[in-house]
């Protein structure tokens, strides 16, 4: 099966993760698209094909190793889920011959290339775009659609010598929970690679040290006739608490290595404000003193509306798997000859975020980051290229095979 057939398949499920859902998985979704995945994975030969009770998809390939060869137990990881920034529901892709200039994805919504410079990387190569109502899950059905694609290669052609390929899809890690659960032990990879990353050739083993806030504002709501002296207004209070956050530390005002403070969503009411946020930094003093200047905004108001007025629920989330990875630049190098081998550009880059392999390195399994192929994640403009979906399979199938 061609990677775009498979591909086009997965994102007809809804797959969206919700953070306020403390249950793994935090839709149905995933669980309905796990168990496709697990019966295509075991009409297609491989072994121990499993779906846990918290919907992890695993199996693996067998090593047909030639005598006297040896090869690492390598791993394959992907999402399932989706972001809940945008609708993941009743996806409509369609092809795109890129020559350039606008895309238009509907009669209201275009892609302009002033908008989404990156577009012009991809002049002459074909493209899979949304209809402009919902994302298009190339984050990371992509990575799921490649992985089954390359297996499926090497299963077809015994020739190529390959040790024992580990396989594993999981939910939620849009919410950062997706490694919460991953059984790393019976997953039985020496090291892995998640294949959820963006431009084709994107090599990430650095990440953001990551940290999620909830800010809860509560005001005092009566007659606004009346309320001098009285009213105490949360909306009022969650906007002089956004206003004392650095200028211009937000993620459209940096790049790099530069960290930020990101307001994710505000709902409330005179009575009652909620904020969600993110904090990020690659450095670990910086990402400490950026959680440090929160608590600190709290305190502060809380002498000036009130103990208790503002209340800071924080925990954090992973930290920069480069501190792990540092020790096992081995499997960083296998990446970098894979794309070499399949004349892909290797670009070694820091993830302005994170991965599953973030968590997963710290657990004790070395897991650098892999391209896919997408751009515009987590939104309508999100596009694929299928130039690059077939070469990431190209890279994969180079990746695991031993010579």
């Amino acid at each position: 099966m061609k990677v775009t057939d498979r591909f086009l398949k997965y994102v007809s499920y809804e797959t969206t993760s919700y953070e306020e859902n403390p249950i793994t998985p935090s839709s149905e979704g995933q669980i309905v698209l796990g168990k496709a995945l697990a019966e295509e994975m075991k009409a297609m030969g491989l072994k121990n094909v499993r779906q846990s009770k918290d919907g992890y998809v695993y199996a693996y390939l067998p090593a047909n190793l030639a005598k006297g060869q040896k090869a690492p137990a390598i791993g394959l990881i992907a999402h399932m889920d989706t972001s809940e920034s945008a609708s993941g529901k009743n996806v409509k892709p369609r092809f795109v011959k890129y020559k350039g200039g606008d895309i238009k994805l509907s009669d209201k919504v275009v892609t302009k290339a002033k908008e989404y410079p990156v577009l012009a990387n991809y002049k002459g190569q074909e493209l899979i775009v949304t209809d402009g109502s919902t994302l298009l899950g190339a984050d990371d059905k992509a990575g799921v659609a490649e992985i089954l694609t390359a297996v499926e290669y090497l299963i077809a052609h015994p020739e190529i010598r390959h040790g024992k390929i580990c396989i594993g899809f999981n939910p939620d890690e849009e919410t950062g929970r997706g490694a919460d659960k991953f059984d790393i032990k019976n997953f039985g990879a020496d090291f892995a690679y998640t294949v959820d990353g963006g431009a084709l050739g994107e090599i990430e083993y650095e990440s953001f040290n990551a940290a999620g806030a909830k800010v809860i504002f509560h005001g005092v709501n009566v007659h606004p006739g009346y309320a001098k002296d009285i009213m105490k207004n949360s909306t009022l209070m969650a906007t002089d608490f956004i206003n004392m956050l650095p200028e211009g530390q937000t993620p459209a005002h940096t790049c790099g290595y530069e960290g930020y403070f990101h307001i994710q969503h505000i709902s409330g009411d005179e009575t009652e404000t909620k904020i969600g946020m993110l904090i990020r930094d690659h450095d670990m003093k910086k990402f400490k003193e950026r959680k440090k200047l929160v608590q600190d905004i709290v305190d502060f108001m809380n002498k000036k509306y009130g103990q208790g007025s503002v209340e800071l629920l924080m925990h954090d989330s992973y930290y920069n798997m480069k501190e792990v990875i540092k020790n096992h630049l081995d499997v960083v190098d296998r990446a970098v000859a894979a794309m070499k081998a399949c004349d892909v550009v290797p670009k070694i880059v820091a993830i302005r975020g994170g991965t599953d392999g973030c968590r997963l390195s710290y657990d004790g399994l070395p897991c650098p980051n892999l391209s896919t192929g997408g751009e515009n994640f987590h939104g309508i403009h999100e596009f694929v290229s299928v130039d690059a979906m077939n070469k990431m399979v190209e890279v994969i199938v180079e990746l695991v095979s031993v010579k």
